[in-house]
């Protein structure tokens, strides 16, 4: 993993460097494997399965993050848009899981959720492969 670009994010404030804590990631990697699975309920709102959805990608996007020893310092997105860095993966993974965020903030702090099947779709997707991705990262390391 990179850690000077993600360096370069705690220069400008959007990252702050903290050691990672074993309890924290694998409190995230759970619910996030609880969120997701949830995912498929088909007798949720499609609302419901978005959510359940973007936050199981951001649970295990932030774990990689902490697995890093970083954390972010307000910026929900830093999260999404560190995975080149946190967990070696390219713009196809994490740009519709940016994208999520996007529509979530829309949603959530204006009232504007629309139906994106698309979108949705694309966000079980990504965040199956985030899923795997933190998966192999192992136990954090005691430095």
């Amino acid at each position: 993993m990179s850690s000077r670009e993600l360096d370069n994010l705690v220069r400008t404030g959007a990252l702050k460097k903290e050691a990672g804590d074993q309890a924290e990631f694998d409190g995230l990697v759970a619910l996030a494997r609880a969120k997701l699975s949830d995912v498929v309920n088909y007798k949720l709102s499609d609302e419901s399965q978005f959510t359940l959805a973007y936050d199981a990608a951001h649970a295990l996007s932030l774990a990689a993050m902490r697995w890093n020893g970083y954390r972010p310092s307000n910026a929900r997105y830093a999260v999404f848009q560190s995975l080149p860095h946190t967990l070696s993966l390219g713009s196809e993974i994490w740009r519709p899981l940016d994208k999520a965020h996007t529509f979530r903030n829309l949603a959530e702090y204006e009232g504007s959720f629309r139906t994106d099947r698309q979108l949705q779709s694309d966000l079980v997707k990504s965040t199956k492969v985030v899923l795997a991705a933190v998966e192999r990262l192992g136990p954090i390391s005691k430095k």
